[in-house]
């Protein structure tokens, strides 16, 4: 079976469908908040916010709620909180996500074992369907992907100037605290969201390897964030085809286009500086 006739098969599935829609504008609404995130070293706020997401997700299965309805403004304040840590004491960013990834783990770990147990839901956000999606779950990603692309795009010379001069931003006038917030909110969201496709242990990846091997390729602002959202496309496609074509985790077959795509380019850079 070549590319074609795999890409045609893939489309007459509408469960396919629905995961590729959803997927694309989570990966690439991740991607393009990890530019910032990567470059003020917050990279593994998504690591962390998705441990919170999961505790916040167990707690609201063992009361009986809707996940996202506790998920989302738990991840949120979390998101906040991690920023007030970091800026106003003595703790530093990876130690703060760390503290807060593991505390909030083991709370939705114990209240799982205490209460439902792993059920079907719980399970899906720990280890991600993104094959499970609803149509609901789509809209919903396809609002947030329009409602992140449409705000980067708005405050694009903002988040830039923050992003490589915060204290140069204060003395501009720019309320930094206030971009700040912006983002980390925008990023909880999408963490939370996203933790149905990728699960609450790989969500991480969809902010971090993009970025990654952008820097690889480029040195300038712009060009980091256009080629992290052509990136987190094609290794998501590619991760997609993988994962129908070898019967494998599709959350674990994107990330493991992510590693091919990182070395390969890291390999390319390495070949063009020994011929220099």
């Amino acid at each position: 079976m070549n590319v074609i006739d795999t890409i045609t098969q893939i489309l007459s599935y509408p469960f396919m469908i629905r995961a590729l829609i959803g997927g694309l504008l989570i990966s690439v609404s991740a991607a393009i908040l990890g530019v910032s995130l990567v470059l003020k070293r917050y990279s593994m706020i998504g690591d962390g916010l998705s441990h919170v997401g999961f505790g916040a997700l167990a707690i609201g299965a063992a009361l009986n709620l809707a996940p996202l309805t506790v998920a989302i403004p738990v991840v949120v304040l979390a998101a906040f909180l991690l920023l007030r840590i970091t800026e106003s004491s003595k703790i530093k960013a990876d130690a703060a996500i760390a503290l807060i990834s593991a505390g909030a783990l083991a709370i939705g770990i114990m209240v799982i074992s205490m209460t439902t147990g792993m059920t079907v839901d719980v399970n899906n956000y720990m280890f991600g369907s993104i094959l499970a999606l609803k149509d609901s779950d789509v809209i919903l990603c396809v609002i947030l992907g329009i409602i992140v692309l449409a705000i980067y795009g708005y405050f694009y010379h903002r988040i830039f100037a923050l992003t490589f001069d915060e204290e140069f931003s204060k003395t501009l006038g720019l309320k930094t605290g206030k971009y700040q917030m912006l983002i980390a909110a925008l990023t909880a969201i999408v963490v939370v969201v996203g933790m149905k496709l990728m699960g609450a242990l790989l969500m991480s990846s969809f902010i971090i390897f993009p970025v990654q091997i952008a820097l690889k390729l480029s040195k300038q602002f712009k060009g980091v964030v256009i080629l992290s959202l052509i990136g987190s496309v094609v290794t998501f496609l590619s991760g997609m085809i993988l994962s129908f074509i070898l019967a494998t985790p599709t959350g674990a077959s994107i990330v493991f286009m992510d590693v091919i795509l990182l070395i390969l380019v890291s390999f390319a850079g390495f070949i063009s500086k020994k011929r220099i």
